[in-house]
């Protein structure tokens, strides 16, 4: 069996082959979803999907959400100049990586800069 990787950890080769069952991992602390999972991932488990994650900044504090919803459930609250790596957005949010506090989900999407 392999490790579980770490998060925001790049993978050790180009060329992925997914050669046994896949590993379960938590969506809170990798960019995992059953729709899109984060290319740096896809040694790991199976998604219809994959995205390459685009390094971002946060202009002003805001909150790291789990879900889509604007009433779901804060996990992390974000100051600005945190880095975020995004692997989608739509409808407003940025899904992805809150790398340095190794937590996964939704930002404002217009609160994003590139990074620097």
């Amino acid at each position: 069996m392999k490790a579980t990787p770490q998060p925001g950890t790049a993978p050790s080769r180009r060329a992925f082959q997914l050669s046994g069952p896949t590993v379960r991992l938590d969506p809170r602390t990798h960019a995992v979803r059953g729709d899109l999972a984060d290319v740096r991932l896809a040694e790991y488990v199976f998604a219809p999907h994959y995205a390459a994650p685009v390094l971002r900044t946060l202009r002003q504090a805001t909150c790291l959400r789990v879900a889509r919803e604007r009433t779901s459930e804060v996990m992390a609250d974000l100051d600005a100049g945190t880095r975020f790596e995004v692997l989608e957005v739509a409808g407003g949010l940025a899904w992805g990586l809150a790398a340095e506090q190794g937590l996964a989900g939704y930002v404002d999407a217009d609160l994003l800069d590139e990074a620097a």
